[in-house]
């Protein structure tokens, strides 16, 4: 009986891997730069996402703020409670810490981002969110 509820523990735990896996195909997060901020317990991570034509993020929240810049492409970026926005290169972005969000490429291009997270040292750098 024992074997039975460890075999189905261990095909449902690998059925949720699979579907996170899914749902973030096409994206690939870079870090830089991970470096201790001036403000104690924080820290600055610098990276680049990579977003294949209508490739998404997925819905998530950082435990600090996002400092983004687009580098080539277009890119949604929906906030929960606001409207969301289409960017294009040159363009900056700011998304507050603890705020639920996506980014889409809805371009026919790679798009690339360059980010900045200043957020808590020691937590992970994004957390899913649950689904709308």
């Amino acid at each position: 009986m024992k074997l039975r509820v460890l075999i189905v523990v261990t095909l449902i735990l690998l059925g949720i891997g699979a579907l996170l896996n899914a749902q973030q195909a096409g994206f690939k997060r870079t870090v830089l730069q991970q470096v201790d901020a001036s403000v104690p317990g924080r820290e600055a991570v610098t990276a680049v996402a990579e977003f294949q034509p209508g490739a998404s993020a997925g819905r998530h929240t950082h435990p600090g703020d996002e400092v983004g810049y687009i580098l080539e492409g277009t890119v949604v970026i929906a906030q929960d409670g606001k409207p969301a926005v289409t960017l294009g290169p040159g363009k900056a972005f700011h998304i507050p810490a603890g705020t639920i969000h996506n980014a889409t490429n809805s371009g026919t291009g790679t798009a690339r981002v360059l980010a900045t997270y200043i957020v808590e040292k020691g937590k992970p750098l994004a957390s899913p969110a649950p689904a709308k």
